[in-house]
């Protein structure tokens, strides 16, 4: 057996899961549960208009990728970027059937406007590391675009936004080899889950009868 089986690499876009709530990412990726409510259904409808494969686009010194296939063995991931901008510079890479160098930029569209949290910003820097480690560049550089608000966001990624990344997928791992679903604490973010309804967040609280009896008794 390989020493990076490719069949037990995880999706990368469950690292915005597990940042959102672990336990959400449990029921999905190990669990398969899913429920699709109408945020799920406006995030595919954003992503219609960017996952067109194979799609290559050459505006002046920038070329667009859309929905590139990557992945990483250090972080035993793969995925899709939504948009990949090559843009033309003498110290990028060189690409097979282009003349000169580029830099790549990955940009992940997101339905809403951006987020409290930073769940977003993780799964983009995970992109990163995945180009870095398949065209043996640096990615300092990406972007959100988000629907609600038509804006891009510039996300600059740092050392210590990859190294939080490194960990966070040794975290995903070892939870998926031991299928293993977390319990949390249940909060306001709860009203944003597509699987409010299967999770059961209020049954967290419920107190068992044993030990109701027990304090009464």
């Amino acid at each position: 057996m390989m020493e990076n089986n490719e069949l037990d690499y995880l999706m990368l876009s469950g690292i915005q899961h597990f940042k959102f709530c672990q336990r959400q990412w449990a029921l999905i990726h190990i669990e398969q549960q899913w429920e699709e409510n109408v945020r799920t259904i406006e995030g595919q409808h954003v992503h219609k208009k960017a996952d067109k494969p194979f799609l290559r686009e050459k505006r002046g010194d920038k070329l667009i990728v859309r929905a590139m296939p990557i992945r990483s063995h250090e972080l035993k991931t793969s995925g899709i970027c939504d948009v990949v901008e090559f843009i033309q510079n003498d110290e990028g890479v060189e690409l097979q059937g282009e003349v000169g160098k580029f830099v790549p930029i990955p940009v992940e569209y997101k339905r809403g406007k951006p987020k409290k949290g930073n769940e977003d910003v993780f799964q983009l820097v995970a992109q990163a590391m995945c180009l870095e480690e398949m065209l043996v560049c640096d990615v300092n550089l990406a972007y959100l675009y988000y629907d609600e608000i038509k804006h891009r966001e510039a996300v600059v990624i740092t050392e210590e936004m990859r190294s939080e990344v490194r960990n966070i997928f040794q975290q995903m791992h070892r939870y998926f080899n031991r299928q293993y679903t977390p319990k949390v604490k249940p909060g306001k973010f709860c009203n944003n889950c597509s699987l409010q309804n299967i999770c059961l967040p209020e049954l967290e609280n419920t107190i068992s009868v044993r030990h109701y009896m027990e304090r009464y008794l």
